[in-house]
């Protein structure tokens, strides 16, 4: 039987919980509530959460819901791995969330459906480029899904992924959906020519550095 069905209360498999700043998107610099479940079917290859991929512990929703109350935080991050992984067990956890009043968001990485998630959760989808060596696993019918309140990363090794990013940009009216992040592969890309390439092309899209490892580097639960 799954971690994550049965007959009894819905559980999860989590691999950590934990209080930090948001590092990325739009709620960067918030205090917020990690919850990061556990498993993921793709292997990007800069990927710097693969103690997540194995093990966790299987717990019920109500368990995880009490001990993200115990922080002071309004808002909760729920990541991975690959949550959707998890399937309607990462659904519910997000509606019960959204009811307990807590701004939710969650990180997924665009290969597995978005259909059917709270329309109050923003979902940041991390679509693949060919340098994370997953290009083949993005779900564009997740193009179609996207709200207002939703979020599209590119994750960028070097100038062929930059280069491809804008061509799904533009073909497929992205901007027109939600909000762009275009970032650069830590200690991979320079920022800086990723600003500057930004500006030449008159993109209409965010440069994204990540707050939380500027602060604690790869350090877990952080």
């Amino acid at each position: 039987m799954n971690a994550t069905q049965g007959a009894g209360a819905p559980r999860l498999r989590i691999t950590e919980i934990f209080h930090s700043l948001q590092g990325e998107a739009a709620a960067a610099g918030w205090p917020t509530v990690f919850v990061r479940l556990t498993g993921c079917p793709l292997r990007c290859v800069y990927c710097d959460t693969a103690y997540a991929f194995h093990g966790g512990v299987v717990r019920e929703l109500d368990d995880v819901l009490r001990e993200v109350e115990r922080y002071p935080a309004r808002h909760v991050c729920v990541t991975g791995g690959e949550p959707l992984a998890q399937g309607e067990a990462c659904r519910g956890l997000l509606t019960a969330l959204c009811e307990r009043g807590y701004a939710v968001s969650l990180e997924t990485s665009g290969a597995l459906s978005i259909a059917g998630i709270d329309p109050r959760v923003s979902c940041v989808v991390d679509l693949k480029t060919p340098g994370a060596g997953e290009v083949d696993r993005n779900d564009w019918t997740n193009v179609e899904r996207l709200g207002e309140q939703d979020q599209v990363k590119f994750v960028l090794s070097d100038r062929l992924d930059y280069e491809w990013a804008v061509e799904q940009v533009r073909r497929r009216d992205l901007a027109r959906r939600c909000m762009i992040w275009f970032s650069p592969v830590h200690q991979r890309l320079d920022p800086r020519s990723l600003a500057e390439w930004i500006l030449e092309d008159g993109l209409p899209v965010r440069l994204q550095l990540q707050l939380h490892k500027l602060l604690w580097g790869e350090a877990p639960g952080h």
